[in-house]
């Protein structure tokens, strides 16, 4: 074998190992975690400033990479079916070509690709400088088959630039949250708390109110020993106060507040009057504030109760501080708080009864079911909804593999349902 041979044999090596690098450095710098390189460039890390900033153009550094790997690839099968014909002839077209195709997928596809995927952080932080390099080098050409492509796709109406075909970071966070918990890596706890994070957003303070019907009010004008003690013996801490009707607030008892003066003049020595003083100015918001805005009002006014009203002005229920918490957390209990305020009784395996004004987020929380919350709050408005009408008592509705029965009911409205979790088909499965 002449020398001449023997270049071209050496040639192909380094080609295929070219090839090795590229295909190792695409994989290693679109599977390196992008938080992961976030906190190495905070620390200062110049190479991971490198792949921060070729994955902010994913378009120019994958498209050097391909045009790389591209001609490595087409030199080293010219070379070796050179290589080929001048060894055994004719055949050896068919020679290079299975060697090739060998060599090829194992050690500059395969093997590079799994090692990357392996050590996505080494090989990214390695390679990020001569791709860099790359990048700019062939920017001309990589521009150019971009511009092509383009005209190409516009032959055919088709927008590659349409930015609502991507995926929010919210919904990339969301399906990473599912696919781990799915996948055993994160507790459903764990799970419900980042999702009721994201989703603070889109949830609006009347889907997680306590209703007007719920609230436990305090007439100013009643009889002070009465109020006194509905206020102590009451489980909350602050009681809204109304003169004359309800909807009329004047005022939050601040149960601490109460304590104090009791404490200062004695209870037998408080008037009407002495309560209107201590009272806290009554804070109304609007019943469309989402759950991160109210967050945020509560943290700036250092307050922990707000009344709720619709666009009328007429008052729809409350919200507190540890309402929207219990968005993440899950539901609070304290050593005032009732097992059955819950309002959810398993009757057997896949029975349960619901009372009417429980919450379908809280619901699907608590179950981890995926009933449609989109436009109803509550599963009594989820059951008015699919029927149209108040339905009598005994009528079934099927939703989502769930078949609800009515339980109880009054001439406006649903008290109880009875829920039954039906067979999903294998198929749907």
């Amino acid at each position: 074998m002449d020398l001449e041979l023997l270049l071209e044999l050496l040639a192909i090596f380094v080609l295929i190992l070219c090839s090795g690098f590229f295909s190792s450095s695409e994989t290693g710098l679109t599977a390196v975690s992008r938080a992961r390189i976030f906190q190495l460039v905070k620390e200062g890390n110049k190479r991971a400033a490198v792949v921060s900033k070729l994955r902010k153009e994913k378009e120019s550094f994958i498209g050097a990479i391909l045009l790389g790997n591209n001609l490595v690839n087409i030199l080293a099968s010219a070379l070796a079916t050179s290589f080929a014909i001048n060894m055994w002839g004719e055949v050896g077209v068919v020679y290079a070509t299975i060697a090739m195709t060998v060599l090829v997928l194992i050690f500059a596809e395969v093997l590079p690709k799994t090692y990357a995927i392996k050590r996505s952080e080494k090989v990214s932080l390695a390679v990020a400088p001569i791709i860099a390099l790359c990048v700019r080098l062939f920017s001309p050409v990589t521009m150019a088959v971009k511009w092509f492509i383009t005209k190409i796709f516009a032959v055919f109406g088709i927008d590659v630039s349409d930015e609502n075909a991507l995926l929010s970071a919210t919904d990339m966070l969301r399906g990473t949250i599912e696919m781990h918990h799915r996948e055993g890596q994160m507790e459903k706890h764990d799970r419900d708390m980042l999702d009721g994070i994201l989703e603070l957003e889109q949830i609006e303070v009347e889907e997680v109110m306590v209703h007007r019907k719920q609230v436990e009010w305090l007439d100013v004008d009643a009889d002070i020993a009465e109020l006194i003690d509905t206020a102590i013996n009451s489980p909350h801490s602050r009681l809204p106060i109304y003169e004359g009707e309800y909807t009329n607030i004047i005022g939050i008892l601040h149960l601490k507040t109460l304590l104090q003066l009791i404490h200062k003049k004695g209870r037998s020595n408080i008037t009407h009057n002495n309560i209107r003083a201590i009272l806290i100015k009554p804070w109304f918001i609007p019943s469309t504030t989402s759950l991160k805005d109210q967050l945020y009002a509560f943290r700036q006014k250092r307050q922990h109760f707000a009344l709720v009203v619709d666009e009328y002005g007429d008052l729809q229920g409350i919200i507190t501080l540890e309402d929207v918490i219990e968005e993440i957390v899950g539901e609070i209990d304290d050593e005032h708080d009732t097992v059955a305020i819950n309002g959810i009784v398993e009757l057997s395996d896949n029975i349960w009864m619901v009372e009417g004004n429980v919450g379908i987020r809280d619901l699907n929380r608590h179950m981890d079911w995926e009933l449609p919350d989109e436009e109803a709050n509550t599963i009594a408005g989820l059951v008015l909804q699919e029927a149209r009408d108040i339905p009598k008592k005994g009528e079934m509705f099927e939703i989502n593999n769930f078949q609800f029965t009515v339980d109880g009911r009054t001439p406006t409205q649903i008290t109880r349902v009875r829920i039954e979790q039906l067979e999903i088909p294998q198929d749907e499965e």
